[in-house]
Protein backbone atom coordinates (compact mmCIF):
# COMPACT_ATOMS: atom_id res chain seq x y z
CA UNK A 1 0.00 0.00 0.00
CA UNK A 2 1.19 3.48 -0.80
CA UNK A 3 -0.23 6.78 0.41
CA UNK A 4 -1.11 9.19 -2.39
CA UNK A 5 -2.19 12.83 -1.98
CA UNK A 6 -4.52 14.56 -4.44
CA UNK A 7 -7.07 17.37 -4.69
CA UNK A 8 -10.76 16.57 -4.43
CA UNK A 9 -12.51 17.58 -7.70
CA UNK A 10 -15.48 18.92 -5.68
CA UNK A 11 -14.20 20.77 -2.59
CA UNK A 12 -10.55 21.27 -3.70
CA UNK A 13 -9.22 19.99 -0.38
CA UNK A 14 -5.94 18.08 -0.38
CA UNK A 15 -6.74 14.53 0.77
CA UNK A 16 -4.81 11.28 0.99
CA UNK A 17 -5.73 7.77 -0.05
CA UNK A 18 -4.07 4.39 0.39
CA UNK A 19 -3.53 2.66 -2.96
CA UNK A 20 -2.89 -1.04 -3.46
CA UNK A 21 0.20 -1.41 -5.67
CA UNK A 22 -0.39 -5.17 -6.02
CA UNK A 23 -3.30 -4.50 -8.44
CA UNK A 24 -2.02 -3.28 -11.83
CA UNK A 25 -5.16 -1.40 -12.94
CA UNK A 26 -8.18 -0.30 -10.95
CA UNK A 27 -11.24 1.88 -11.39
CA UNK A 28 -13.52 2.40 -8.42
CA UNK A 29 -15.63 4.96 -6.56
CA UNK A 30 -14.66 6.36 -3.17
CA UNK A 31 -16.23 9.21 -1.22
CA UNK A 32 -14.19 12.30 -0.37
CA UNK A 33 -13.28 12.22 3.32
CA UNK A 34 -14.00 15.98 3.57
CA UNK A 35 -17.14 16.68 1.50
CA UNK A 36 -18.44 13.09 1.07
CA UNK A 37 -19.01 13.43 -2.69
CA UNK A 38 -18.25 10.35 -4.85
CA UNK A 39 -14.93 10.39 -6.70
CA UNK A 40 -14.04 8.02 -9.53
CA UNK A 41 -10.49 6.81 -8.87
CA UNK A 42 -8.41 5.36 -11.72
CA UNK A 43 -4.98 3.90 -10.95
CA UNK A 44 -2.34 2.02 -12.86
CA UNK A 45 0.88 0.55 -11.51
CA UNK A 46 3.87 -0.80 -13.41
CA UNK A 47 6.39 -2.73 -11.31
CA UNK A 48 4.75 -1.32 -8.14
CA UNK A 49 5.27 2.25 -9.37
CA UNK A 50 2.20 4.47 -9.76
CA UNK A 51 2.07 5.51 -13.42
CA UNK A 52 -1.55 6.73 -13.73
CA UNK A 53 -3.75 8.41 -11.13
CA UNK A 54 -7.01 10.20 -11.90
CA UNK A 55 -9.60 11.53 -9.47
CA UNK A 56 -12.72 12.50 -11.40
CA UNK A 57 -16.01 14.00 -10.32
CA UNK A 58 -19.09 11.96 -11.16
CA UNK A 59 -21.95 13.53 -13.11
CA UNK A 60 -25.06 13.52 -10.97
Amino acid sequence: MIEHYFTCPYCWENISMLLDASVNKQTYIEDCEVCCNPIQIITQFIDSELTVFQANSIEQ
